[in-house]
């Protein structure tokens, strides 16, 4: 009588126990860490590839003018200030003086008496000329002696000598002169070409040296980018590529332009290749020297061969691995890559072949053990 009411009380708790212990294995099944992988599947397909290379770099100018005084002085007055447009021959400044003026008034004073004794030199050996031949005729006919003939001779050689003398002082005093003027024009600050003033080192009364400085000058029509790329991908990079730049202060607006030169020098220590970038256009107002710019460079379209998106790519150690799906299970695939795009597509040249399947994205990490459920999209995943 009493195996009854125990009986029943069993049966009544395996009812209760049997539907809860399958709902949480099908919610260990289905939510759980027993639960399937969410997955993107990616399929690889055979099409063109149009590799860019992209770098950073900065706006430089392929010459720029540094103006200032061949020799030690003052600054007198600069007209000029940074930013102002400039023309050839227009006078930026003049350093002061001090005492060359007077310098070359002295020396041309010199001069005149030099010019002054140069004549009378030129007078005294054609006067010696004149008598030497007067007295060699008297000679001839035997009117004088042979001493007095030899006066005159030694006389015609003292005005010689004393009309080379002349002359050499005369042309002393000449150049000195001359190098005092040139020296005097040296002091103005002219500029070389039409251009922008880039730097003001000095202001008035300041002290140079020989060398040093006083405005730079910048052709505005030889601005460039001092570009840099990473060597793993600059295969195929060479002049006259057309490029994309994007300067940092002009809010994402794309300027063209293209490649100039590749630099036959490498940086070893960062392991980039340089080159330079001109503008097919120069931007309007000036980008200032020294800014950041990015720079895209289309390569040469590459034959067709089979893609993958980037992000399926793995790293094992030092080889390069997918996930593959096959028949449903996942596999690990070693692959051999090519070249790449900017729009994360990159080539496989050895592993895959058209029609494969491989995991683009998963909702975590994945081992061959792990069940997997294909998914168009992965919730907090940007493809």
């Amino acid at each position: 009588m009493n195996k009854l009411p125990l009986q029943g009380r069993t049966l009544a708790l395996l009812a209760v126990i049997i539907p809860l212990l399958a709902l949480f294995i099908y919610v260990g099944l289905q939510s759980g860490p027993l639960a399937p992988v969410a997955v993107t599947v990616a399929t690889v397909e055979s099409r063109a590839v149009t590799p860019a290379l992209f770098g950073i770099g900065t706006v430089e100018a392929r010459y720029t003018y540094k103006i200032g005084p061949t020799f030690a002085g003052r600054v007198k007055r600069l007209d000029v200030h940074v930013g102002d447009q400039v023309k050839a021959g227009q006078v930026l400044g003049e350093m002061d003086p001090v005492d060359l003026d007077d310098r070359v008034r002295s020396q041309g004073s010199a001069f005149k008496r030099a010019e002054a004794v140069l004549r009378e030199a030129e007078a005294r050996q054609t006067y010696a000329q004149t008598q030497a031949r007067r007295y060699e005729q008297l000679f001839a006919v035997r009117s004088t002696s042979e001493e007095i003939v030899t006066t005159k001779r030694q006389e015609l050689q003292i005005a010689d000598a004393a009309l080379s003398a002349a002359q050499e002082d005369i042309a002393r005093a000449r150049s000195d002169r001359e190098g005092l003027v040139a020296q005097r024009s040296n002091l103005s600050l002219i500029a070389p070409v039409d251009g922008v003033v880039a730097v003001r080192d000095a202001d008035p009364g300041t002290t140079i040296v020989a060398g040093q400085a006083v405005v730079e000058i910048i052709d505005p029509k030889s601005l460039w980018i001092n570009v840099r790329f990473d060597q793993i991908s600059a295969w195929g990079l060479s002049g006259g590529l057309s490029a994309r730049i994007v300067l940092r202060s002009r809010g994402g607006q794309i300027l063209e332009g293209h490649v100039l030169r590749v630099e036959p020098m490498a940086d070893a220590v960062t392991e980039e290749t340089l080159a330079k970038v001109v503008f097919n256009a120069i931007p309007q107002p000036l980008p200032p020297v020294g800014e950041l710019a990015e720079v895209t460079v289309d390569l040469p379209t590459l034959p067709a061969a089979p893609l993958i998106p980037n992000t399926a790519v793995r790293r094992d150690g030092d080889k390069v691995v997918v996930w593959q799906i096959v028949e449903g299970d996942l596999r690990i695939t070693s692959v051999k890559l090519g070249a790449s795009d900017l729009d994360g597509y990159v080539q496989v040249r050895e592993g895959l072949k058209n029609g494969d399947q491989v995991v683009a994205y998963s909702e975590k990490t994945v081992t061959v053990k792990s069940r997997i459920q294909v998914v168009d999209r992965i919730p907090g995943v940007s493809e």
